[in-house]
């Protein structure tokens, strides 16, 4: 699963959601009434309405502004998520120096950086207002997938959640008024508590409940097998009959609310949209004049920028943009063009301009700014919205370039011409404006950790003297290998590729044990990044090809399509066509060849190995789907209600999913097997892990389970990480070794 699926079906275009207050449609936002955030909270819906999640209510946080416990820095850290004052001259970051992404402030130009946030809840997203007074934040608690959002004063003071305090509730960040007096909240609906497994201990001063099966953890992973590793036994979790008349096809529960919320706490929210059996909704911008919002809204490939009316609720436009980067656009200054990052009726995203009236409905439609076989995969505007950057992806790395959006000789809903910007590392993961003129960027490399560098219009990018420099990536002696690009085609002539990593110190045609690397998503792009478990296989003298197999973005939309439905076997079947080709063209060895993923990418190891039995030594599955049917039954609502349109309905295609489920063919199952998974991970739930492990073992198959204690879907921690990666190399290593 992509974490692009959490943040969060969708009403039909049209229908007005629930007004939380009288709204002021020509007031500006600086005006407390034109948003109505001196209003009561919003009013049941009746029957004949979608039902929301709670308004939001802050609490109040005790100060975590250094460090809570001595800090040991790592020594090549990463620094990604920058958000900028409006003047350009500080920035908010997330940075794992401490050992976990955390919460860091300071100047663009300067060394010195402060902590914001000490607690060990892993940070997500950041973003500062406009006014300079708060920064907004996302946090993890106990690194689960669950959010919630904060909000904090640029000295560490103040800090209080605006959004996700319940247990089993969550909450997603939006967009920020241009006037700073309010910052939008996606929040769910309340989910089972008993499936969330830590309560974050920031909760406790101001006397929250804790789930019933809270434990207080310690941090550590315990690896869950063999002898060797044995160490504890966790609890088998009660099986799910499917084949019941009134087995669950999904967790009930799944509406999302966006609210604006005052992070003074002097007026009441807003609410601007609601969902029911939602599977993602975000806001991206407001208007300046406070008339109409940008939501992003809809299942993975079925993504869709609505604009509404804050006056009455109204849906003015819709429009398909595509999956990705969830910030798909911005209002010009005045309103009257939507600029937006989209794929409607394309097979490669395009910068479009929507001509808007003044009551935001859409008068014309254009592309313009486009790129033959790339696709626009990142869209930031300037502070004063005459300025935006383009990011391109061209073949996985990323390409920038500069438009003006208000020519003085062009129509307003057209560009001035493209000024390239060079880049020193080869991917692009943000880009935000930083005062007038200026930008931070977000950058990652084959050669480097990620880092934020600061531009000049015409200036060359500088990297920021608190981002971790490149010699600084890897131990001396051992510098990052530079993949080298394969292309193939698959046994239906579709055209494939990948990156593959030679180990160093073999001869170049000397065959090699090799790890096919499987990426998640199944969206994501395998990109020619740093990428610390591919520097430790390659270390121990393994070779990795990492390759995208249809469903991946970066290939267009025919590419990401190829695998819905039935599609999937074709997608299990290229899993098996690019081992071959790393055989033919790596060298890989064919007598030593392991497959390994993540999310998505754990779900095609179980199923390669179950489906191409005879292919591969042993397989590291991590966080993987085993059974799609217990896998629906068990994920969030909205990550069910995004996945359907990927996998199949966990109601009206059950065979389909029995059939592309490797538990179905465990029978198959002949090699070792490594699962990996974070303890609380509510995506991809442990039980998938623990029911291949269990079906292998009962079997008499060796297979083994790490569990990282106060992990979620994706490990943030420096030790977990460090644990996982030792643990699958240790793994790979003595199962392919001789």
């Amino acid at each position: 699963m992509a974490a692009d699926a959490r943040d969060q079906v969708t009403d039909e275009p049209g229908t007005h959601a629930p007004q939380a207050a009288t709204a002021r449609p020509s007031a500006a936002v600086g005006d407390p009434g034109a948003l109505g955030l001196a209003a009561s909270a919003p009013q049941p819906p009746d029957a004949h309405e979608p039902v929301c999640a709670a308004a939001p209510v802050p609490v109040p946080l005790p100060e975590a502004g250094g460090p809570r416990d001595a800090v040991t820095r790592l020594h090549a850290h990463g620094c990604w998520f920058p958000s900028a004052t409006a003047d350009g001259t500080e920035a908010a970051f997330i940075c794992d120096r401490g050992g976990v992404p955390q919460l860091w402030a300071g100047p663009v130009d300067g060394a010195e950086v402060r902590l914001l946030d000490s607690s060990p809840d892993p940070v997500k997203e950041v973003a500062w207002s406009p006014d300079g007074r708060w920064i907004a934040y996302t946090t993890a608690p106990g690194g689960g997938e669950h959010t919630r959002v904060l909000c904090v004063r640029p000295d560490g003071t103040g800090r209080r959640i605006l959004a996700g305090a319940d247990p089993g509730s969550s909450a997603h960040l939006g967009c920020w008024t241009h006037d700073g007096s309010a910052v939008a909240v996606t929040a769910t609906a309340h989910t089972h508590p008993e499936r969330v497994g830590h309560a974050s201990t920031d909760l406790d001063p101001v006397g929250a409940r804790l789930t019933p099966d809270w434990a207080d953890r310690d941090g550590r992973a315990t690896l869950l097998g063999g002898a060797r590793y044995d160490s504890g036994r966790r609890t088998a979790p009660a099986p799910v009959d499917l084949r019941a008349p009134e087995a669950p096809a999904v967790r009930p529960g799944g509406g999302l609310s966006a609210y604006l919320i005052d992070p003074d706490g002097l007026a009441s929210p807003v609410l601007l949209a609601t969902e029911t059996q939602a599977a993602t909704l975000r806001v991206c911008d407001l208007s300046r004049d406070g008339t109409l919002v940008l939501l992003r809204r809809g299942p993975r490939g079925r993504r869709e920028a609505v604009v509404r009316r804050m006056a009455d609720a109204a849906t003015t436009c819709t429009v398909p943009v595509a999956d990705g980067d969830p910030w798909i656009g911005r209002f010009s200054p005045d309103g009257l063009t939507l600029w937006l990052r989209s794929d409607a009726d394309r097979e490669y995203a395009a910068l479009f301009a929507l001509a808007l009236d003044a009551d935001g409905e859409m008068r014309e439609r254009a592309v313009v700014a486009q790129r033959e076989d790339q696709e626009l995969e990142l869209l930031a505007m300037a502070h004063d919205g005459r300025t935006a950057v383009l990011v391109w992806n061209a073949q996985g790395a990323g390409e920038l370039e500069l438009v003006e959006t208000s020519p003085a000789c062009h129509a307003p809903d057209s560009v001035g011409p493209a000024r390239p910007v060079s880049l020193p590392h080869e991917v692009v993961t943000r880009v935000v404006a930083a005062g007038p003129g200026r930008m931070l960027l977000a950058l990652s490399g084959s050669q480097r950790r990620p880092g934020v560098w600061w531009a000049h219009e015409g200036v060359s990018l500088l990297r920021t003297p608190w981002s971790s420099r490149d010699r600084d990536a890897v131990p001396p002696g051992r510098p990052p290998v530079r993949p080298v690009p394969l292309r193939l085609a698959a046994r239906d002539g579709l055209p494939l590729s990948g990156w593959y990593y030679r180990a160093p110190g073999r001869a170049p045609g000397e065959p090699a044990p090799c790890v096919i690397h499987l990426h998640g998503g199944p969206e994501e792009q395998e990109r020619p990044v740093f990428n610390p478990l591919y520097h430790e296989l390659l270390g121990r003298g393994l070779d990795v090809f990492a390759p995208d197999v249809r469903g991946s973005s970066g290939h267009g939309r025919s590419f990401v399509d190829a695998d819905l439905g039935t599609g999937r076997f074709a997608a299990l079947d290229d899993v098996a066509d690019c081992t071959a080709h790393a055989v033919t063209a790596g060298p890989a060895d064919p007598t030593r060849l392991a497959v390994m993923g993540r999310s998505y990418g754990g779900y095609l190891t179980f199923a390669s190995l179950v489906r191409h039995p005879d292919l591969f030594r042993t397989g590291v599955a991590v966080c993987g789907m085993s059974d799609l049917l217990t896998f629906f039954a068990g994920t969030e609502p909205w990550i069910a209600e995004s996945a359907v349109h990927k996998y199949g309905h966990p109601e009206h295609d059950r065979a389909l999913l029995r059939s592309l489920s490797p538990m179905s063919r465990v029978d198959a199952l002949r090699v070792p097997v490594l699962a990996v998974h974070g303890e609380h991970d509510t995506n991809v739930p442990p039980g998938e892990s623990e029911q291949f492990v269990r079906a292998a073992r009962d079997r008499g198959i060796l297979a083994e389970l790490l569990t990282l204690r106060d992990e979620g879907h994706d490990f943030l921690r420096a030790d977990s990480r460090r644990l996982f990666r030792r643990s699958a190399a240790d793994w790979l290593e003595r199962h392919l070794g001789g």
